[in-house]
């Protein structure tokens, strides 16, 4: 089924092969109940509890190809959710930060990928204000619409770092790859519309 998956996401339009292979070693139905099993290589978001979702895997595939990755780089996660996303991260050896605002999906999820064997930094708090203490950070991954992009993840890139962020209503949201210049100049590209969780906190939906 992980295999049949993965060759759904090629005929989409995923060709980073480093993506392709991280996400065909990742085992998703880890991350949903065991009644929902069917629905793990779906290509389809799923209902995670607390109002929030597993992202269809399309999304974690595009998100981590515009991300641009390569072992050792340090990634700041905004959204751990079920904690797919960030073990795909993990998994292509980035040095991953990941921040979560509601404390029983965090808790489950630092379980989850601490049993599967991943290192991965864990915060519980207010995502929209990043993590100051660890910044900056090569790469930032935001997994839920936002409104505006924060200037508290874009003050938290390393120059020559990349933001990726789903911008606009609480319905559809575009993708925008945001990257930082040497000299700290912004360059923003559009990467087609998709549909996320709200981004709540002090910097995001109220």
């Amino acid at each position: 089924m992980r295999n049949q998956l993965i060759k759904k996401l090629e005929q989409k339009g995923i060709n980073d092969p480093v993506v392709l292979q991280a996400m065909a070693k990742v085992p998703r139905h880890f991350f949903l109940d065991e009644a929902f099993l069917e629905h793990a290589y779906q290509d389809k978001a799923f209902p995670i509890g607390e109002g929030q979702t597993i992202s269809q895997p399309y999304t974690v595939a595009v998100q981590t190809q515009l991300l641009q990755l390569s072992p050792g780089l340090k990634v700041l996660e905004i959204g751990t959710g079920s904690g797919y996303q960030c073990s795909i991260l993990a998994e292509l050896g980035c040095k991953v930060y990941s921040i979560e605002r509601i404390k029983s999906l965090h808790d489950k999820a630092k379980s989850l990928l601490t049993h599967m064997g991943y290192k991965v930094n864990f915060y519980c708090g207010d995502g929209t204000l990043g993590i100051p203490a660890h910044a900056p950070y090569d790469r930032i991954i935001v997994t839920a619409g936002a409104p505006i992009v924060p200037d508290s993840l874009l003050n938290q890139l390393n120059n020559n770092g990349m933001l990726v962020i789903p911008v606009g209503d609480t319905g559809t949201q575009k993708m925008l790859r945001i990257t930082k210049g040497q000299t700290g100049s912004i360059q923003t590209q559009e990467f087609g519309n998709f549909s996320f969780v709200p981004l709540k906190g002090t910097n995001g939906w109220k």
